[in-house]
């Protein structure tokens, strides 16, 4: 692991912690731990909850929440409040661990993304589910993660060349937040170092157009609530992501959130008004499809 990577691990560590110490999940929402969806002992977990309703639905509409971390970091433990916060709205809410680098590179996490979802329709009269209703939400390297795996539910020709198939699920639209979308045009431009380095490995040749998603984003990549805030550091990416999917006829709503104080991954701290604010926004945008 790069020492980039092993520092931010550390800081991230513990100011996760000290965001969550004392919460506990809400008495209104049914949480289930530590289901198993593939074959990895350490990774390969994931939680789900839904809202506890005097009439319960019979199926809620589902959110994939993909952790966010630099692919080096991140659990779904750490989403855990997260995860029944979006519950709470009334959404059966997915939360999972995937892989991680530096032991696991490119594409790790999108294959597990693709597992959790092959659960999913599996497992699907066991659950209060609505597949026919999936939203994907991710921040910082997940935002990354979810935009990615957008296009490659989107487009054939990008699915052809990653190697995945279509799930028969249908994606209504994407939360992306403070994340980093052009993986090309960051390689060229800052170069292969920090946890990028961890995730893709010491070259990037191998990849080819795996790395051009962008490129084969069309008219039919599902809708975005695209938001930041004014103190994340990946705050500038916002606004080049807005305006190419509206370039590509792509439905898209932004905002940057806050103030300088705001940071990055506002929105997973649940006793910041702000963050709950963007929560709220993203949330009635997803009802809209």
């Amino acid at each position: 692991m790069s020492l980039a990577g092993y520092i931010f691990i550390k800081m991230c560590e513990k100011a996760d912690k000290k965001r969550d110490a004392g919460l506990t999940i809400p008495d209104d929402v049914e949480y289930v731990r530590d289901i198993r969806y593939g074959r990895n002992k350490k990774y390969h977990e994931l939680d789900i909850c839904w809202p506890i309703e005097a009439k319960p639905r019979k199926k809620y509409p589902v959110i994939i929440s993909i952790h966010g971390g630099g692919y080096v970091y991140g659990t779904k433990e750490v989403y855990q409040f997260y995860a029944a916060h979006l519950a709470e709205k009334g959404f059966a809410v997915v939360n999972f661990n995937y892989r991680l680098a530096p032991k696991y590179k490119f594409p790790a996490p999108l294959e597990d993304l693709e597992r959790v979802i092959l659960w999913l329709l599996k497992n699907e009269k066991d659950y209060p589910i609505d597949l026919d209703n999936v939203y994907l939400v991710g921040d910082s390297a997940g935002a990354q993660l979810a935009s990615q795996y957008g296009v490659i539910y989107s487009s054939p020709e990008y699915r052809k060349i990653m190697d995945f198939r279509k799930p028969k699920i249908k994606i209504r639209a994407l939360g992306l937040c403070c994340g980093l979308y052009d993986l090309r045009e960051e390689l060229e431009t800052t170069g292969l170092k920090g946890t990028l380095k961890d995730y893709l490995g010491s070259s990037i040749e191998k990849y080819g157009e795996k790395l051009d998603i962008l490129d084969y984003i069309t008219k039919d990549y599902p809708p975005v609530y695209i938001f930041s805030a004014k103190g994340d550091f990946l705050k500038d990416k916002c606004e080049p992501m807005e305006e190419l999917l509206r370039s590509r006829g792509v439905k898209c709503k932004s905002k940057i959130y806050g103030n300088k104080d705001t940071g990055h991954v506002f929105h997973v701290d649940m006793r910041n008004k702000v963050g709950q604010e963007a929560n709220d926004d993203m949330v009635a945008f997803f009802r809209k499809f």
